[in-house]
């Protein structure tokens, strides 16, 4: 070896071979066509129209157009050289009753995006559930009845006897920890319910409808299935304090364990158990659920944004978003924010898949969303996000210390293609690589875009 080629090697993080690329979006978020072809609405659909809860009262009614623009997205990813578009599929456009007959024509746009990934290289990834829960169910109580896991996995079921044939990998739910307590404790999220037992039962069903989808879709054939949740490095202000590590731990069990280690070691830990117990007794949870929840998966989908620090200050009141946490407080962090005014820290990624690879080192890993939300600079035909750049180049390189360190990491999926609706904040916040002028619906790919795109052909990064 030339002293030229060592000294490229010692600049260049270079990953696994067959390390899956890409980049992910979510239905509600993009799609638009919110009353098209059969489709009914979702409790988004709704919670937007509620004044007040979303950002100038911006809904998904258009987003980016996606459901008819979706040729021209497929075609922007495979100029980038993605490999896999992790997406979503809406409930209530393949089930408008929640229940009930499938609706062939929301199939339909599924089948031909389906076709159009393929057909530009692009390996399809489908997430079953990412939040849109038809308005009807939750009319009948929601992720609070336990019916609804049950008609989620027939959901689950109806959506893969179309496309299981040419789709290799499915997610089941994105992130229940948002749907549950963001949903259904704080109100941050849709459905927009404060009830604090409410979560804690919203939880428990949406585990419950992942070990049923995992049966439906084992059932008929799927080659790969996993669940994505999004994850905290939760991490006490004081490691020589009893009192911080306790608050440490309490977090770390409402973000973390309350759906791994049921997920993963079949069964909840007990300190989540009695704070379910606490706050909504445990008669909903029933004997035989712990092992339909913990069926055996293939992937761990894991979403990274931000770390946490906490501390222990008598008198503090309890976190809406964590119920539970009196006494507990999240500690500001001295450190540059995105646009979403979270602190930037990539060593918390890499610590947090440490820590996964430690405690569950049976299971595979893939990063499925990391990116910020920015203000981005347009300037004509370019947009100028460098503060984008530096932070998916500090996430990937703590991604590759991790690897490195000997966890299973298997891909990393950027969020988000395109900027889009961004939950509550509307069109405010902007994380994707592609720039979209909601007026024209031009997109524009940013210099991050041109960036990934880099790093994806040489499945590697300068250091």
């Amino acid at each position: 070896m030339t002293q030229i080629d060592e000294q490229a090697l010692a600049t260049r993080a270079a990953f696994p071979e067959g390390f899956r690329w890409g980049v992910a979006t979510a239905s509600y978020q993009i799609e638009g066509a919110s009353a098209e072809d059969g489709r009914t609405p979702s409790i988004w659909d709704t919670f937007a129209r509620t004044p007040g809860k979303v950002y100038r009262g911006h809904t998904g009614d258009i987003a980016c157009d996606h459901y008819h623009r979706y040729p021209e997205d497929v075609a922007i990813m495979r100029d980038l050289g993605v490999q896999t578009y992790r997406f979503s599929t809406a409930w209530p456009r393949v089930k408008p009753d929640g229940t009930g007959p499938t609706n062939q024509r929301g199939l339909d746009f599924y089948d031909r995006l389906t076709d159009a990934l393929l057909a530009a290289g692009i390996d399809p990834m489908v997430t079953l559930y990412h939040w849109d829960l038809p308005q009807v169910l939750e009319d009948r109580g929601g992720w609070t009845n336990r019916e609804t896991a049950y008609h989620f996995a027939d959901y689950a079921a109806a959506v893969h006897a179309r496309l299981g044939d040419r789709v290799r990998t499915w997610t089941t739910l994105n992130e229940p920890w948002c749907s549950a307590f963001l949903g259904y404790s704080s109100g941050d999220h849709a459905p927009g319910r404060t009830e604090t037992p409410a979560s804690f039962r919203a939880a428990h069903h949406l585990l419950l409808g992942h070990g049923l989808a995992v049966q439906a879709l084992r059932a008929g054939g799927a080659r790969e299935v996993s669940i994505t949740v999004n994850l905290t490095h939760a991490t006490p202000l004081d490691p020589s304090s009893s009192h911080d590590v306790d608050a440490a731990t309490i977090v770390d069990g409402l973000h973390n364990r309350i759906f791994l280690d049921p997920l993963l070691r079949g069964r909840y830990p007990t300190d989540m158990l009695a704070l379910t117990a606490r706050f909504a007794g445990l008669d909903h949870i029933r004997p035989g659920d712990d092992a339909i929840i913990a069926a055996p998966i293939d992937l761990l989908g894991v979403n990274y944004y931000v770390p946490t620090i906490l501390a222990a200050k008598v008198g503090t009141a309890p976190s809406t978003q964590f119920p539970g946490t009196e006494g507990v407080v999240f500690v500001p962090q001295d450190r540059p924010t995105t646009a979403m005014d979270w602190p930037i820290d990539a060593s918390g990624l890499r610590d947090l898949l440490l820590r996964l690879g430690r405690d569950y080192p049976e299971t595979p890993l893939m990063i499925t969303e990391n990116g910020a939300a920015f203000y981005d600079v347009v300037d004509g035909d370019r947009v100028n996000d460098a503060d984008r750049i530096d932070f998916l180049r500090s996430h990937l390189l703590a991604a590759h210390e991790a690897i490195a360190a000997g966890v299973n990491l298997q891909g990393y999926l950027a969020w988000s293609l395109l900027d889009n609706f961004e939950w509550a904040y509307g069109y405010d916040k902007r994380f994707g690589l592609v720039h979209v002028d909601y007026t024209t619906q031009r997109r524009i790919p940013k210099e991050s875009a041109h960036w990934f795109k880099e790093v994806i052909a040489a499945n590697a990064l300068d250091t």
